[in-house]
């Protein structure tokens, strides 16, 4: 039986990058997002590509509670072993603390963190009763230090990497790894636009490697942390 993944925010940029590689390592995935024709179109990539893998697919905006627990509860009916939890969903608006517009840290915090903490609620208990599983989730540089125009973002992410780390002291008596990726900019649909150079921002695909290779470990060892960065160093 193939090993089964929950991958949030999984049509685009590190999410789908995550996906394939998953697809290709003989994963089972549930993939989710906002967009319809998005999920349609990687669904019908996958069954195209890897026809003897499964692929669940299903809207859901995470910014809302009951969807998100829903959603969880959905996947818990459809699949009854789930062995990775991959909490990548996430939105960035630009602006300082002082002037960023109105709404826009709970707007953040609603998906940056409550998410997160709200699905792996409900997926980490079949985790726990079976003493195996993972959750990686994705933090940022900006979950350990603060550059000008983050401000919201930089809060909801300094508030992931917490959960991210309580729940690794929680876990360890029952077997289940947590994994911290702290990321920096990387070519996703936030830098659509913008004239660097392919060299400047990193590749999804490389994140997507070190995913991989948390789930080649033994039991006995647990990545906590990750940061990857640029070779040329975080933007400006």
């Amino acid at each position: 039986m193939n090993m089964k993944a929950v991958i949030t925010g999984s049509t685009k940029g590190i999410g789908l990058a995550i996906v394939r590689a998953l697809l290709k390592e003989g994963w089972d995935v549930a993939v989710t997002s906002r967009n319809e024709n998005d999920l349609n179109k990687l669904k019908e990539e996958a069954n195209a590509s890897w026809p003897e893998r499964q692929i669940l697919i299903h809207r859901v905006d995470f910014s809302k509670k009951e969807e998100t627990i829903n959603y969880g509860k959905t996947i818990i009916h459809e699949w009854n072993e789930i062995d990775m939890l991959i909490n990548n969903v996430g939105i960035f608006f630009p602006g300082a603390v002082h002037k960023e517009d109105d709404g826009a840290l709970e707007k953040m915090i609603a998906t940056n963190l409550y998410s997160a903490y709200h699905l792996t609620r409900e997926l980490i208990p079949g985790m726990m009763d079976r003493k195996k599983g993972a959750v990686i989730n994705m933090c940022s540089i900006a979950s350990f230090m603060a550059y000008p125009n983050g401000g919201s973002y930089t809060i909801s992410k300094f508030a992931m990497y917490g959960f991210s780390k309580v729940l690794r002291e929680e876990m360890k008596p029952y077997g289940i790894k947590v994994t911290s990726l702290l990321l920096g900019s990387t070519w996703t649909d936030s830098w659509a636009g913008t004239n660097f150079p392919d060299s400047r921002l990193m590749k999804p695909e490389d994140v997507a490697e070190a995913v991989i290779a948390i789930t080649k470990m033994s039991d006995a060892s647990v990545v906590e942390d990750i940061i990857i960065r640029p070779q040329l160093g975080d933007l400006p």
